[in-house]
């Protein structure tokens, strides 16, 4: 019978172009997704082998992983199985060029390390992000290829991943080919929902033509098409109505029973037959079981239990068979039609089809099946003691049908809470609901379940639902103490945080504080007072920043006591933020006490968060990167991968300060690119916030005005972000325009927002530029000076340069030397060139227009800086300044490659570019001469010229002219 069957794909020609296509542009770096959908035996798996055979032939890495039919489903199968198929293929890769990630698919392949922390790297999306960066990899150069297949038995969690790479596969050399059966289900709804977004393909396979049908008859019998009996192709069109695989069956099982029987010349047909499918089918495999001895039927019955693959031990130990004489008897021909080795895992088996599967399990009776799955599950918990992985499902599955529901409901309990531990949310409610059903004699055991299914919830985002489902604790009685309901209150009460639903939030410590009563013991109230803190924070009222402080304290000192060390780090950590406003030693002194707890119970991931925390201490009071990048590399190890885009916020900041903008682009670009993906939202407006900021360094409005733009599509919280936007990126334009009236009114705007929204943010200016630019507008003599940098939140060094150059201006009008001042300023802002160049042009002017200090020796290294870093603008006040002191000044001209190539070809000047840049900003031309120290006559001179050389009709044109 092996030998009748279709050597070729018949009646597939398109199918196959399609899946060339998607190979061909993946190898091209265009990556994409291709599902192909049908009912059972429709010829899915042949397309995706050849689809294979086809990758392999174009030297593409092949990964391949199936679903899981035992239900409910196994977290990740799939996924596991393809990741682990392409380490087995040999073929090195270089895993530590996955930086961060690689630790997060420690999770799949445990060979890799230890999976990270849910808070360090556990989030699905960064999963995904990471086998997808494993994909673009492993293809690199060459395309990867990743099939899975029976995707209708996939886990929830396995579709979310396989979602997020066709969502963004478009620009990597992977091509995904998905096996669905046409039945409704969530893989089916996601493939379809592909297809009409445009991110996939779906290919529906039809049932083969009549004439589709004679060739593949043709090729089972090694004869041409043609010569095929008619009587043979109307039997097969009648038994398997095109289905490919029962026309393999048929014609197999019709030569079996001699039906069909070679002539010397050909086929002939020995008498007339007719058939009924699936019943035809299923008797064939009846009648090969019954020709087999009992130990061969007890093999196949065994194996038909575990399913479509299955491990040679664990039949061996159900059927006590030895180990020489099982593999005998799978080596035989009988077999060997219905069972093959498993290619991807040595010592494992296959049926040739889930077909064959079904019909064998329709050939046992329901007390029969009932007796072998209790003989399976013994087998398997013999084999498999601890029941790892994809067992302890299958084992629950097997007690159920054995007629042990109790037994059942607790592994699948069992299998529910090692899905969460693993990062499977979704997958883990489905199990629990399941255990819930099942555990109804053991109201311990279900309470267990309900409390492990309420997490699951939370952690799977469906926060109402836990919350609305959190009543039913009470109604099972005695299952759950008093202690523990308050717990699991008090883990709602984080995830609400988490959530950013404060009244809820607070609504559960409330509960948990009833449930406690006003006796409970202090281990008990400090991870119900460390939440409390965090919700208290988001309350309205003044008095809230206090209140935080005051439960934080509270919490950490009896965390420290019991221990706790987790809730010590939250509260340490939560009162290095609080304290900072007031005092940044003792910040600092809380952040060290959080960190050294950390190391000292082996916490890494919180250790990283303090490390996060104590680097931007140092960032902003020394202007030190040194325990970001220190943050950033454990982050990396560890793979947590959020805490490392957290120093990297940090970092770009520092860098931004710093004037290296090119590094601070390339950085913000990256991690932009990344969250934007990962969905990380609060991160990537933070980002957008900084491109603002590095926009406004640059003098660049329109590109600041666009970041900003984008923040408020993103919903970002404008109030949030108000003393950053005024104070750091619209302020720093304004000066770079020349523009201090609406610098100054920037910063109002910063200060106000800072004085409406108290905030751990102090870089908006009170205590730096604001100072300077009030104190040069004569608004701020020395007792307003003293008054402000006494408050500890002055100690900054942004900050700091400016005070010391406001210091300098109330010296230098009191007749005092401001020298040392001066170099002090300098000394400070030496990080900051950019800062130390403003308050040097700023100064600079006061001082030549009151008569004291070395104003020409200021303006000129202002002006040097400014012209070498294309702030044109502020180049030219310095120098129209130096101008008014007789002093000769060089002319500047030659900022001629900040010219566009088109622009230079037309012979557009260095002056008439710098015009141009100001009226695509719609400024008149009044505003222009002001801005670049021209006279109103030259600035229109500058316009009409401009017209001429670009051939634009008017000035309206003109200003919608991209520079």
């Amino acid at each position: 019978m092996v030998g009748h069957r279709s050597s070729v794909i018949v009646g597939r020609d398109d199918e196959l172009g399609t899946l060339q296509q998607a190979l061909t542009a993946a190898r091209g770096g265009r990556g994409g997704a291709v599902f192909l959908v049908g009912e059972s035996g429709i010829g899915k798996s042949r397309l995706s082998a050849a689809a294979a055979d086809l990758g392999f032939a174009a030297d593409m890495r092949l990964l391949r992983g199936r679903g899981s039919s035992i239900g409910p489903m196994v977290p990740y199968r799939s996924l596991t199985e393809a990741l682990l198929s392409l380490l087995r293929a040999g073929d090195p890769i270089d895993i530590d060029a996955l930086g961060p990630y690689r630790p997060v698919l420690a999770r799949l392949i445990p060979d890799w390390g230890t999976a990270p922390a849910e808070d360090a790297g556990g989030s699905l999306v960064i999963l995904s992000e990471a086998v997808l960066r494993l994909a673009s990899l492993a293809g690199q150069g060459r395309g990867c290829l990743i099939t899975l297949d029976d995707l209708q038995d996939a886990d929830a969690e396995t579709l979310a991943v396989v979602e997020y790479l066709i969502d963004n596969m478009d620009h990597e050399p992977v091509a995904l080919v998905g096996m669905i059966r046409d039945a409704p289900s969530p893989a089916l709804t996601l493939a379809r929902a592909c297809a009409q977004r445009g991110t996939g393909v779906v290919i529906d396979l039809d049932r083969l033509a009549p004439d589709d049908v004679r060739r593949m008859a043709g090729s089972c019998l090694a004869i041409p098409a043609t010569d095929v009996p008619a009587a043979v192709v109307e039997l097969l069109w009648a038994g398997s109505a095109g289905n490919p695989f029962l026309v393999n069956e048929i014609v197999a099982s019709m030569i079996d029973d001699r039906l069909l029987v070679p002539d010397g010349k050909g086929w002939q047909v020995t008498e007339a037959v007719r058939t009924n499918l699936p019943t035809t089918f299923v008797r064939g495999v009846a009648r090969r079981v019954e020709q087999l001895g009992p130990q061969a039927r007890e093999v196949l019955s065994v194996a038909a239990i575990l399913g479509r693959r299955f491990p040679l031990g664990v039949v061996q130990a159900a059927t006590g068979i030895e180990h020489s004489d099982l593999l005998s008897r799978l080596r035989d021909d009988a077999l060997a039609e219905l069972i093959s080795p498993d290619e991807q895992t040595p010592d494992w088996y296959c049926f040739q089809h889930s077909l064959v599967v079904d019909a064998l399990l329709t050939l046992v009776g329901p007390a029969e099946r009932a007796a072998l799955a209790s003989q399976v599950a013994d087998a398997v918990e013999l084999v498999y003691p601890e029941l790892p992985g994809e067992w302890c499902q299958l084992s629950a599955a097997l007690r159920l049908e054995a007629g042990y529901p109790t037994v059942a409901g607790r592994l699948f309990a069992e299998a529910g809470r090692r899905a969460l531990a693993s990062g499977a949310a979704h997958s883990a409610v489905i199990l629990l609901d399941k255990a819930w059903e099942l555990l109804v004699n053991d109201v311990p055991a279900r309470a267990d379940a309900l409390e492990a299914r309420l997490y699951a919830l939370a952690e799977a985002g469906l926060v109402d639902k836990a919350l609305a489902e959190v009543s039913m604790l009470a109604e099972i009685g005695t299952g759950l103490d008093h202690r523990r309901r308050a717990q699991l209150h008090v883990r709602l009460a984080w995830v609400a945080n988490l959530a950013g639903r404060t009244a809820d939030g607070l609504n559960q410590v409330e509960a948990a504080r009833v449930l406690l009563g006003p006796d409970a013991a202090a281990e008990d109230i400090a991870p119900l007072d460390v939440v409390a803190a965090h919700l208290e924070l988001d309350m309205p009222g003044s008095g809230q920043l206090r209140k935080a402080e005051q439960t934080a304290r509270r919490a950490v000192s009896v965390a420290e006591q019991v221990p706790l060390p987790i809730v010590a780090c939250q509260g340490w950590q939560l009162l290095g933020a609080l304290t900072r406003t007031r005092d940044p030693d003792e910040a600092t002194a809380c952040l060290e006490r959080s960190r050294g707890i950390a190391v000292q119970y082996d916490l890494p991931i919180w250790e990283i968060h303090a490390l996060v925390r104590l680097g931007l201490d140092d960032a902003l009071r020394e202007g030190s990167v040194d325990r970001l990048e220190q943050a950033r590399q454990q982050a990396t190890r560890l793979g947590a991968v959020t805490a490392r885009y957290q120093a990297e916020v940090n970092i770009a900041l520092q860098v931004i300060l710093r004037g290296e903008f090119d590094a601070a682009e390339a950085l913000i670009d990256t991690v932009l690119a990344d969250t934007t993906r990962l969905k990380l939202l609060e991160t990537t407006q933070h980002m957008l916030v900084l491109r603002a900021v590095l926009n406004g360094h640059r003098g660049r409005r329109r590109e600041m005005d666009r970041a900003l733009a984008d923040l408020r599509e993103r919903d970002g919280d404008q109030a949030q972000y108000a003393p950053r936007v005024h104070g750091l990126a619209r302020a720093l334009c304004a000066l770079l325009e020349e523009d201090r009236d609406q610098a100054r009114a920037e910063l109002s705007l910063a200060l106000a927002a800072e004085q409406t929204s108290p905030t751990t943010f102090h870089l908006a200016g009170r205590y730096g530029l604001n100072l300077l630019l009030d104190t040069l507008a004569g608004k701020s003599d020395q007792a307003a000076y003293q008054q402000i940098i006494s408050v500890p939140a002055a100690r900054l060094r942004w900050d700091r340069q400016f005070a010391l150059f406001a210091r300098a201006v109330l010296a230098g009008r009191s007749g005092d030397d401001v020298t040392e001042l001066i170099r002090e300023a300098l000394q400070v802002g030496a990080p900051y060139a950019l800062g130390q160049h403003l308050g040097l042009r700023l100064v600079g002017e006061a001082a030549l227009a009151e008569g004291w200090g070395e104003p020409v020796d200021w303006l000129r290294a202002a002006e040097e800086y400014f012209h070498g870093n294309g702030f044109s603008v502020a180049a030219g006040a310095c120098r129209a300044l130096l101008r008014r002191t007789g002093n000769r000044v060089a002319q500047r001209r030659n900022g001629i490659e900040r010219i566009p190539q088109r622009l230079r070809s037309a012979g557009v000047t260095v002056r008439e570019y710098e015009v141009l840049r100001l009226l695509a900003d719609r400024l008149g031309n009044r505003e222009i001469a002001d801005r670049l120290h021209l006279s109103l006559r030259t600035v229109e001179k500058h316009v009409s010229s401009l017209i001429f050389k670009t051939g634009l009709p008017n000035r309206i044109e003109l200003s919608k002219f991209t520079p």
